[in-house]
């Protein structure tokens, strides 16, 4: 297990960038139960006040900053002692750009907290140099000029984060209501869900110990699973028995276009390319069992998530997870 050296107490000050998402409440809530200070910074600090009440009066505080442009970043991390950025998208929509935001904006993030001695860049599974995938090249150039900055810094590359506010699993439990069918794509590409707080608790475990200076991390869960399967999983929790339809490549790649362009398509191009590869950790890959985190099956949290999908809701007989 990884030894907490270097542990935060309310001497600390670590900044969150991009802290007010899925995976950001959950990490500042694990940052203010150690009694250290968290400033989280956010483009849009006036939607992110419902992080104030995770820590204590005064504990969390929300500013503004924007790795887009770099505004506000200086100010976010003076004083800090420590840094997380998550910031990253998963789609080109509203003005946001891949290169923008995961690589210049992981570049700018790094040189605002040169003076801390605890870093995290949060990554992905499948970031790649060399990669054709706008999505996953820019994630490797955001790792290399966060590393070039910070040489200390902590890499965690998840697979797909899955948890009760998750665009994943919630998307397509919400489909099994309204749709006759569930559309597959891709369907023997596997992934390795990685629970949201297990993901948190790494962030934590990387902050607090010298071992991981400069070391990167793939976390996943304990369950390696296709996307038919998953798709499959979604049907027998929601019980709505739809049809599990397995769409052509040339169908799914038509359909990646249109949701290049369409915000209600659910699958862009660059995800569709995504999912021609395995999303799991690698064999001999650090992950969080080197972070002394036990990752939590699927079976722990997915039927009580889903519940709320049933005919009968909560009060409908859960169904095991396979």
């Amino acid at each position: 297990m990884i030894e907490k050296d270097l542990p935060l107490d309310t001497d600390s000050l670590v900044t969150v960038v991009g802290g007010s998402g899925f995976l950001g409440r959950y990490i500042v809530q694990r940052l203010a139960e150690t009694g250290a200070r968290i400033r989280v910074a956010v483009r849009n600090p006036e939607r992110a006040g419902f992080l104030r009440p995770l820590g204590g009066l005064g504990q969390i505080a929300v500013v503004q900053a924007d790795v887009g442009t770099g505004h506000g970043l200086a100010a976010a991390f003076e004083g800090a002692t420590a840094g997380v950025n998550l910031v990253g998208i998963l789609d080109e929509r509203g003005g946001q750009r891949f290169d923008a935001v995961q690589a210049q904006g992981a570049a700018r993030a790094a040189a605002a907290a040169a003076g801390v001695s605890a870093y995290v860049q949060m990554s992905a599974i499948g970031a790649g140099a060399a990669s054709r995938v706008p999505y996953a090249r820019t994630k490797a150039e955001g790792e290399a000029a966060v590393l070039k900055a910070l040489p200390f810094a902590t890499i965690l590359r998840p697979s797909l984060v899955v948890g009760p506010e998750d665009q994943f699993l919630n998307r397509f439990a919400a489909m099994a209501v309204l749709a006759p069918v569930l559309p597959v794509v891709s369907g023997g590409s596997k992934f390795q869900p990685v629970y949201v707080l297990d993901v948190a608790a790494a962030v934590l475990a990387a902050l607090q110990s010298s071992e991981s200076r400069g070391r990167t991390y793939a976390l996943g869960g304990p369950d390696v699973m296709s996307f038919k399967a998953i798709m499959a999983m979604i049907n027998r929790e929601t019980q709505r028995k739809r049809t599990l339809v397995d769409l052509p490549d040339g169908v799914a790649r038509l359909m990646g276009k249109m949701g290049d362009v369409l915000p209600f398509v659910p699958l862009t191009s660059d995800q569709f390319a995504m999912l021609q590869k395995d999303n799991v950790v690698a064999p001999g890959e650090a992950g969080l069992a080197e972070l002394g985190v036990v990752a939590t099956p699927m079976s722990a949290f997915v039927p009580a998530m889903l519940a709320r999908y049933r005919p009968s809701g909560r009060f409908a007989k859960a169904s095991p997870v396979a």
